[in-house]
């Protein structure tokens, strides 16, 4: 949705879209979408695709000297803007404001301070189509991996769970909608639980996701760990590591 209000206000040359990927599972950190899926987005929307591989631990030691590189190689082209999606995390713009500052840029917040339910409903109604990839146990449960992101999946979310799951209460992977030239054909795979402190969950010494500081969500009960469906393209099985 960021992508698309830049886009639509045409303030700005649009010259790469950037995504985290786990050096190890060559995988989205944190939502668990496999890299070929994330490449087959970047090509339907029509827009070139920066990988940010971050190895080791996933934790901040290894993700902001990967973030300084992949923004760094931007400055040198002569970007000085980064778009997020960010909407209400005070602290996570300000991180992320820092350490653009500290490289010269400045960052743009499209989605900033806009009431989560109506974006929700505009990402309905502007015809966006999105599947629940990852969701934070006890926020969501096992049967809300895969969901479609549709009117009734906004409706059946508990108290409590952000529409747009700003606080991490679910990930999601886009596959159609007004930014791109066709929809990305993929198959709903396995589901797998992650519990925390496992292999791929974050509990920062283990993480795919960066450790980046976020303040402490409303959740009735603390993370035990996450539940991911494995998508795969429609088409040929790709080489590469699977989703233990």
């Amino acid at each position: 949705m960021a992508l698309d209000r830049v886009r639509r206000a045409d303030a700005y040359d649009i010259v790469a879209l950037i995504t985290t990927v786990n050096e190890q599972q060559r995988r989205v950190a944190m939502h668990g979408v496999r890299e070929e899926l994330i490449e087959s987005q970047a090509e339907a929307i029509g827009i070139p695709l920066h990988k940010m591989v971050v190895g080791g631990q996933g934790g901040n030691g290894d993700y902001v000297p990967a973030l300084r590189r992949a923004l760094d190689h931007f400055k040198t082209r002569g970007v000085a803007d980064v778009v997020f999606g960010d909407i209400f995390l005070e602290d996570l713009r300000q991180w992320r404001e820092k350490l653009l500052a500290d490289l010269g840029m400045a960052g743009s917040f499209p989605l900033w301070k806009h009431d989560t339910r109506q974006l929700a409903e505009e990402f309905v109604r502007r015809g966006f189509k999105a599947v629940v990839c990852c969701v934070n146990d006890p926020a969501l449960k096992q049967g809300d991996v895969g969901s479609e992101l549709d009117e009734r999946f906004f409706r059946s979310l508990p108290e409590g769970v952000d529409p747009c799951g700003e606080n991490g209460e679910y990930h999601s992977f886009v596959y159609d909608g007004p930014i791109f030239r066709r929809p990305v054909a993929f198959v709903v795979g396995e589901t797998v639980y992650r519990p925390l402190g496992a292999a791929g969950a974050t509990d920062g010494a283990a993480a795919q996701g960066p450790a980046i500081p976020v303040p402490v969500t409303s959740m009735p009960t603390k993370t035990k760990g996450f539940w991911f469906v494995d998508l795969r393209l429609d088409g040929p099985e790709p080489a590469g590591p699977v989703m233990q």
